[in-house]
This record gives structure tokens, sequence and C-alpha cells, in this order.
């Protein structure tokens, strides 16, 4: 049960509401410049932003290196298929509905009191074609059929780390099989010094898909400091030019390293395989303060 003072009906509490769901206490947190703009935190770690008034909004810079994705896997406006593993405030599909309309969307969450509890504050619209799934991401994903996918995207945190069994060859194998010929695959990738995760889940893509990018804040990538970092692959040229473009656009400018550049930055890195996968590292005890 959500806890905090309720006024003018749902997605539009004064103050936080909170509930304990299984990965901890989530709370949502309104936006002071947005009216009914709301913060996902789950033990105080930020997850996600939502503004119901203008879902195509994406306050935090990872979600808009994910959607600059979402814009890029096919023309304007046309609907695709995608699967979110790892729902979180469901701020990437309620975005993929508003740019993207009668798009057909799968979401992957076993947290169900989560999903209860953003349901309930944070609302679908009933027209979009978005089903929640509450199962374990990689049980969700050996059931979605051969080539179903325009886009998968993988945002998947247990405790703010990415669980060991959706790190390896193997499961990004389940990924390439679930996506359509040309498909893209995104992951949304947490690490800091020495990015040894980071350069694992690169070389474990490269394993499986013939082409890769990754951006995030020049910060991140030079080891500086803890953050997200979002790689993408695919089976075929991705548009790298644009993404570039988008990214360096961003209020958070990021950088995009892709070629030889991200086979120097991964630096001879080996594929992780389900025996010897490991979850993310957490983040430091000030990563969000």
């Amino acid at each position: 049960m959500a806890k905090g003072k309720q006024k003018q009906g749902r997605g539009r509490t004064a103050e936080p509401v909170s509930a304990q769901v299984v990965g901890g206490l989530a709370e949502l947190v309104p936006d002071r410049d947005r009216p009914r703009g709301r913060t996902l935190l789950i033990d105080g770690a930020p997850q996600s932003h939502v503004d119901l008034d203008d879902p195509a909004y994406l306050d935090f810079a990872y979600q808009r290196r994910l959607g600059h994705i979402a814009d890029l896997v096919a023309p304007p406006g046309k609907p695709i298929q995608a699967l979110h593993l790892g729902g979180g405030a469901f701020t990437l599909a309620r975005y993929i509905a508003a740019t993207r309309p009668r798009s057909t969307q799968q979401i992957v969450e076993i947290d169900a009191p989560l999903v209860q509890f953003v349901r309930t504050e944070l609302p679908l619209d009933g027209g979009w074609r978005i089903r929640v799934r509450g199962v374990d991401a990689r049980e969700g994903l050996v059931k979605v059929p051969d080539g179903w996918a325009d886009l998968i995207i993988a945002d998947v945190f247990s405790g703010a780390r990415t669980p060991a069994h959706l790190t390896s060859v193997e499961f990004t194998g389940e990924v390439r099989r679930a996506l359509r010929p040309g498909g893209f695959y995104a992951a949304n990738l947490a690490d800091g010094p020495p990015l040894a995760h980071l350069k694992g889940q690169i070389a474990t893509a490269a394993a499986v898909f013939p082409e890769l990018a990754l951006t995030a804040e020049p910060a991140v990538l030079r080891g500086r400091r803890f953050g997200n970092a979002v790689l993408l692959a695919c089976d075929r040229e991705l548009p790298v030019a644009e993404l570039t473009r988008r990214a360096a656009s961003d209020p958070n400018q990021g950088r995009v390293e892709h070629g030889r550049a991200l086979a120097d930055f991964t630096g001879g890195a080996a594929p992780v395989t389900d025996a010897g996968a490991r979850p993310s590292p957490a983040p430091p005890p000030d990563a969000f303060a």
C-alpha cells in the first residue's frame, strides 16, 4: 500500500508517496518544475522519471540516450514492436507510445509490488498497446518469439546492480534470437573505475553482434566517476553519425565510441559466460548524492 498524502487525484500528489516493494522502499518524489512529473527512487537510488503530462519528456541522461536509440530504430513515427527488460516507471515504454503511436510493447518486470505501485500512482494510457509481464527478465525473454522485436531495451537492476544472469553471452544470444534482422539491442550499464564490468559487457555483446556503439558522458568513459553507459548492438550498420550528433547536443553532453576506438576502449576484455557471470558492481555510497 502506498503511503503519503494524496491530492488532486492519481498522478497529482503534492507530497512523495512510497511503498515497500521486492527491491526495497519505492518512492515517487514530485518534480518541482513539472506539475505531474515524478522521480522513482528505490532505497534512495534514482531509477527513472515520468511526466504524465508529457510522456515524451526524458529527464535522466541515460534515458535520453535510450530515447535517441528508439528514435533511430525506424523512420520517425513508424510503429514498432519493443521489448523492455526491466520496468521501473515504464518511462521508455511511455516515450515510444507517445512518439510512435500504435506500437506494440512488452514490459518484463519481476517486482510485482513495484508494477502495482507504478500502475496506481502513474497509470498508463488505456489506449497504449503495452503489456506488462511479471516474470524474471531472462525467463520473459526466452518466451518471446524469434524475430519478434524491433527494439529490445535491457535496464534491469536489483539493489542497484544488474543481476549476473543478464550479463552473459548466453543471455545476449537470446536477445539476438528475439530481434528481427536489423533490430536494435540497447543496454543500460552502470560501472565505475576501472570499468572492468563495462568492458566485459562490450566484449560479450561483440561475441554475438557484429556492430556496436557505446554512448556515455566523457567522465564516465574516462573512468573518473561511477555512472551509466548505454550500449547499442545490431547486425547491420549503425547510424553512428546521427547518434553522435544527438548525444553531443544533450544537456548532459555525451560521447559515442564505435569501431576501432571502441575496440581500443575495450582493451582485450573477455566475453562473459553464464559460468563466470557476476552482477554489475555496486555504486559507491556517494553515487546518488
